[in-house]
């Protein structure tokens, strides 16, 4: 049982609603945010009408501000953003649905004066906006807000949408727009885009707004293209809440279906509506011929299609070559679990075999670690020692912790990498770590009989201090670690 005096509501209701009151108003003295709280609160409790009127005041000061908000004021205006977002979607909408969304639109026409005037490099303001988005798609269908105007507020909105405040709006008034507004929309959408090209200024018309490599860069060109742009995507989110696959798929360019990433959005959209054979064909419009890097997303998407297609064999042989090509684990793990008992133990010895050979042995070592394998990983280790990059400190130090425990010897030479890399090229930035990962090698060896191909730790440690007994800013932090 808590004691009287923990701090929780419970306790707090003993003090009785008049020294509640007191020390509330006392704790809110100086602070204005607390205020403005408290005063949502009591405009709530006295009906929506009178929080509209308190949240309706508040985002016209906000809107009217122009204070630069860096980054350290930018909690307390999100924590102000939502007080007013969170007293239209909880009090006011369920009350006066038509009320909450005009505020919820005057919220959302923020979102430009603010970013104009804030650092947001934490993407917390964008997510005030982004849920405002949201929870003004079911407040419009809970006013039955008419859906020709809705449609042109949309559209409008995302016309404008610098800052990505509205990213997430058509779709979230899919359901309040039904089948009419959205077809509307749409329509609203390519006039607006057919109107760019009608408009095209020509000649001395041209505004020149800078200069790249080619020359003067029109303000048609750059502004043309943008609205080209947001077209196209709108009209593939509204096809996306229609179902019509056809549809997204017209608005790309038959020059961008064979990039790999577009050809996986087209072939998930595919295999979705069940049109394997479709999906299939659009993944192998992609050249991968010739190239080092293919994406996951792409090998996986081609997988499904061709699993979909009932061709099991192909998709098995496939998941094989894409392990081959990326030494991806995923690839690997699929594979196996579609293998007979006892004939995945032997593809796993198989597919550890051609991993160690694999020509990037860091790559190799990625994928040890991630299985994981520790005993396949040190034996790696140890065999292309001379291949490691002890610059890659962000592989290396995990690869050391894993192998510690058992494999002292590997994660010896693991620890050596970082260290050699560190003095050879004087990083003195790191010379902290070099000394931690001395110690660290210095309290291996206490576990090691055998350091089979490497020197012994003391014999390592004489000659580094032979080669680098100048770097008195690394031996200095050394001496601390007691070596």
């Amino acid at each position: 049982m808590a004691p009287k005096t923990t701090l929780n509501a419970k306790n707090l209701e003993t003090l009785g609603a008049k020294r509640l009151a007191e020390l509330v108003m006392e704790i809110s003295t100086g602070s204005a945010a607390t205020k403005r709280r408290l005063r949502n609160e009591l405009a709530g409790s006295h009906g929506s009408a009178e929080a509209a009127r308190e949240v309706r005041k508040r985002l016209a000061s906000i809107a009217r501000a122009r204070t630069f908000v860096d980054w350290r004021k930018v909690k307390a205006l999100r924590t102000d953003l939502e007080a007013q977002r969170k007293m239209i979607v909880d009090v006011i909408a369920p009350d006066d649905p038509k009320e909450a969304f005009g505020l919820i639109w005057q919220f959302l026409a923020l979102a430009e004066p603010i970013f104009e005037r804030s650092d947001d490099g934490s993407g917390a303001l964008i997510q005030s906006f982004h849920q405002a988005c949201r929870d003004a798609g079911l407040i419009a269908k809970a006013a039955k807000v008419d859906t020709d105007g809705l449609a042109d507020k949309v559209c409008t909105a995302v016309q404008d949408n610098g800052y990505g405040q509205f990213d997430p709006l058509i779709t979230a008034m899919a359901p309040a727009l039904a089948d009419d507004g959205l077809e509307r929309l749409k329509t609203l959408f390519v006039r607006w885009g057919k109107e760019a090209k009608e408009k095209k200024p020509v000649g001395d018309e041209r505004k020149v707004i800078g200069w790249g490599s080619q020359g003067p860069m029109h303000e048609d060109e750059v502004y043309g293209s943008h609205r080209d742009l947001t077209v196209r995507i709108a009209i593939q989110e509204i096809a996306d809440v229609q179902g019509d696959v056809d549809a997204y798929i017209a608005q790309q360019p038959e020059t961008t279906r064979r990039a790999p990433m577009v050809a996986v959005d087209i072939a998930n959209r595919l295999l979705s509506a069940g049109r394997p054979d479709e999906a299939l064909k659009a993944l192998d419009k992609v050249d991968t011929k010739g190239r080092s890097e293919v994406p996951f997303e792409w090998q996986l998407a081609r997988v499904e299609a061709l699993e979909a297609l009932e061709r099991g064999e192909e998709a098995q042989a496939f998941r094989w070559k894409c392990f081959e090509q990326s030494l991806n684990d995923e690839h690997l793990r699929s594979y196996l679990r579609r293998l007979p008992d006892f004939d995945d133990l032997e593809a796993e010895e198989k597919a550890f075999s051609y991993a160690q050979g694999f020509p990037n042995v860091h790559q190799a070592l990625v994928f040890f670690l991630r299985w994981p394998s520790p005993a396949e990983a040190a034996k790696l280790v140890c065999r292309r020692r001379i291949e490691l990059n002890g610059d890659l400190y962000e592989l290396m130090t995990p690869a050391a912790e894993a192998l510690a425990q058992k494999h002292p010897v590997a994660a010896t030479i693991v620890l050596r990498a970082m260290i050699d890399f560190t003095l050879d090229t004087a990083r003195s930035s790191r010379y902290k770590h070099a000394a931690r990962h001395l110690a660290e090698g210095t309290s291996l060896a206490r576990h090691i009989v055998d350091f089979g191909g490497i020197v012994s730790h003391d014999a390592y440690l004489a000659d580094l201090r032979l080669r680098h007994d100048k770097k008195y800013g690394f031996w200095s932090l050394v001496l601390p670690h007691g070596i």
